[in-house]
Formats: C-alpha cells, structure tokens, sequence
C-alpha cells in the first residue's frame, strides 16, 4: 500500500534526521533535544551554506563575548556552527516569546531584550552569565543591517559588558549569506558564507568608545569586495 511506503519513508528519514544531528553535535547545551538541534544546524551550515571551516577560537573555559554583523535569520545558526561552545544569544522579548519556538530559546538560554521597557535587566543577566564563566553572543546594531544601508550606530552594552566582566570580544564579520534581508527564509536559501574572525579584544571603562569603534571596524568591513 502507497500508505505503508509512505510512512516507512517517514520514519527512515526521522531516524537519519536523529541519527545526523547526534553525530554531528559538538557543544553540549546540557539537553539532549538542544544538542540534537546543534549537530543539524551545523550540517545546514556546513553542507547547505557551504560555511568556511573557520572556528571562533574561544577559551576551552571561561566568559566570552561573540559579537558580529546582522545580515539575516540565519546569523546566529552560523556562530553557532562556527563554535565549539554553547552561545547565550541576547535576542528582542518578541522573538524570545514566538509560540513554537520559546521553549528553544529558553532552552538555548537566550537571554531575552526588553526594548520598549528595561533593556538593562537583559545586560545583568548577560553580566552574570559572563561571571559564571559563559559565552554571551549578540548582534551590537540592535537589527538586521546591510553594508547598503545607512550607517547604524552600534548599542553600547557589548563594550560595557566587556568592561565589567573583564571578558575578551571576539569580532565576527559574515559575509556571503544568500537570504541577506531575510529572517524566516534566509536558513533554507543556499548561500557560500565566509566568516572573518578579527583579533580578541578587551574594553575598559575609560575607552568604551575606541573599544565601539574597533568592534564596528571589523563586522562592517567586509574583506570579500
């Protein structure tokens, strides 16, 4: 019966599916389901966006700040892809509260960004995350942000919270996604993504603005024109 062959091939292509994502995972996210999630993100990166193999060279242990560009949806899919360890992703209270995909995010442990009411409970949970020995990830332009649109401040909380932690910032720079502008779309849209990773770097309290202005350098200049 069709029925009867369909079925099977459902259930073959979950079993590949469970199969894939465990053997593949490599952070441990300290939850079966989101390590799973962890090895299929880094096979969609690596095979489907043709991610270069480029790792952000975190320490084996302790805090640390991933901070980059905001070109599309598929952004934090290829920091994730691109590190060895879990990434608590600061991400805006409506996204962090979609049905469907909140019980991930908090799973993920993202830390959720009220912007219309008090950004600065998300900069001390960042805060303490970092003082348990962590790694915080965001996206300093606050939103999505093309090299082709007008230059876009950089929120100051990355450089603040670097400073109070004394946790070094790792500079991202991604280039080459194919669903750029996109957020729904951008992860299934087949892309040839290279990531430049710029050279560690620490603020302090008494050059946050250099500290802004060496970040904004190396994710908005691209090193592919």
């Amino acid at each position: 019966m069709w029925w009867q062959a369909a079925i099977l091939f459902v259930l073959l292509i979950l079993f590949a599916l469970i199969y894939l994502g465990n053997r593949f995972s490599v952070a441990n996210w300290d939850g079966r389901a989101v390590n799973w999630i962890d090895g299929l993100v880094r096979l969609l990166c690596c095979y489907w966006h043709r991610l270069s193999d480029i790792e952000i060279p975190l320490p084996e242990t302790g805090s640390a700040i991933v901070v980059a560009n905001h070109v599309s949806g598929l952004d934090p899919f290829l920091l994730i892809a691109a590190s060895r360890r879990p990434l608590r992703f600061l991400i805006a209270r409506e996204e962090y509260e979609r049905p469907l995909l909140h019980w991930l995010f908090k799973a993920a442990g993202c830390i959720p960004v009220d912007r219309s009411g008090r950004p600065e409970l998300a900069l001390r949970q960042a805060l303490r995350a970092l003082q348990a020995g962590e790694v915080i990830a965001l996206f300093p332009h606050g939103k999505i942000h093309l090299d082709s649109e007008p230059p876009r401040k950089l929120k100051g909380g990355v450089a603040h919270l670097s400073a109070w932690s004394q946790a070094p910032i790792y500079p991202v720079r991604i280039d080459g996604v194919g669903g750029e502008g996109k957020i729904v779309l951008a992860p299934f849209i087949p892309s040839h993504v290279n990531l430049t990773i710029g050279q560690p770097l620490m603020c302090e309290h008494d050059n946050l603005t250099d500290c802004l202005a060496v970040i904004a350098h190396n994710i908005e200049t691209s090193n592919t024109k």
